[in-house]
């Protein structure tokens, strides 16, 4: 194997047959010590998340390839904290899409003072360059057009792929008893075509049960046993 990236939550090597492999950490993103799904450093490590975000990610991705949605997702192996996947190209230099049911993280910071924190959202899908120097900024359509990261139609593919993702996975975590605020997510091309990647964990989404947050570990055993 070689090393090719080394992330803030995973580290990436390709293999000798054309697929990489992902090596999860036990790093989860947030500030001063906090979880936060939403920021763009890395806040603590929490002893076990790697194998539990792998575990739950195998979860969700399964259950997406059932239902006839293309990821990159090839197999897991629980006890070394990895995952194999296909060879992916990211969009520019990396396109989080966060879709939100909630008000709340940096949407309730940007837009409270017309919207109360927690209020309901209509499936609300929204995009933001991976760049941690500048904030992760949010992006449109025209933009990404212009800036050839995207076409049109790959944007409007990805924002309906993120729709039945979140509703997938927010349906899975109601029936499980839990409701899903926000979720983040990633996609690239697969031989041309667009792809859901990277993971789907606790550490990419805000989770609550009983009026609390649900952090990582947490999540991922009431998810996944």
């Amino acid at each position: 194997m070689k090393l090719t990236y080394s992330g803030k939550t995973k580290d990436v090597y390709a293999l000798e047959d054309g697929n990489y492999l992902l090596k999860f950490k036990d790093d989860v993103t947030g500030e001063n010590g906090q979880f936060d799904p939403g920021a763009n450093t890395v806040g603590l490590s929490i002893a076990g998340a790697g194998r539990a975000g792998l575990n739950m990610t195998a979860y969700f991705m399964n259950l997406i390839n059932a239902q006839g949605i293309k990821t990159h997702f090839v197999a897991a192996d629980l006890e070394q904290a990895t995952m194999t996947v296909l060879p992916a190209t990211v969009f520019g230099k990396g396109l989080e899409v966060i879709c939100r049911f909630r008000a709340v993280g940096s949407f309730i910071k940007r837009y409270g003072e017309y919207i109360e924190s927690g209020a309901a959202l209509p499936d609300y899908v929204e995009m933001t360059l991976k760049d941690d120097g500048r904030g992760d900024p949010l992006i449109n359509k025209e933009a990404l057009a212009a800036l050839n990261i995207l076409t049109p139609a790959e944007y409007d593919e990805i924002a309906d792929m993120t729709k039945k993702i979140a509703r997938i996975i927010k349906d899975e975590l109601a029936r499980l008893g839990m409701e899903l605020y926000d979720i983040k997510l990633e996609f690239g091309r697969v031989n041309g075509q667009v792809y859901l990647i990277d993971e789907i964990s606790g550490g990419n989404m805000r989770v609550f049960q009983d009026g609390k947050t649900l952090d990582p570990l947490t999540l991922s055993a009431k998810v996944t046993g």
